[in-house]
């Protein structure tokens, strides 16, 4: 799997690649605020879990967006990969947290951070992929080749 999106036009100015150590002062938990409640992280925690999921390889990769005119991180998913018995021991990639800075929509990121995420998927063996939405983003998903399968259903904590 590439570490980095391979773009064609050198003028693009947004890089996508995986979280690295330094991100964390280039505003990622910042931007993870506007998907959901983070709350405060420590450097001290963010390296931990950086370290954590870092340990996981490709199992667990989250990628960023990067606008280089600024060095700040305004995209950013993450994908998992769940080892299964079923479908001869086979592979589920498990798509979360995907999100674009509100100052940087409409730029198609969400949608390449998706087929980022996607591709990684596929090149370690993964035989679907799947995620958990709200009903104001099923058009996102579906245009980005999801589509709609059963009840998601939780318990929290």
């Amino acid at each position: 799997m590439a570490d980095r999106e391979i773009v064609d036009d050198e003028s693009d100015p947004f890089e996508i690649r995986r979280l690295e150590i330094t991100d964390n002062q280039k505003g990622f938990v910042d931007l993870l605020n506007q998907l959901t409640t983070v709350g405060s992280v420590t450097d001290a925690e963010f390296r931990s879990r950086f370290e954590d999921l870092a340990a996981l390889g490709d199992d667990h990769v989250v990628c960023v967006v990067e606008d280089r005119r600024s060095g700040r991180i305004v995209g950013t998913g993450s994908v998992f990969v769940e080892k299964k018995f079923i479908h001869r021991c086979g592979s589920v990639g498990h798509v979360e947290d995907v999100v674009v800075d509100s100052a940087a929509r409409g730029r198609r990121l969400g949608r390449r951070i998706v087929g980022f995420l996607s591709d990684h998927a596929r090149s370690v063996g993964c035989y679907k992929v799947i995620l958990d939405c709200t009903a104001e983003m099923r058009g996102f998903y579906e245009r980005c080749g999801f589509v709609e399968k059963n009840v998601q259903m939780a318990m929290y904590f």
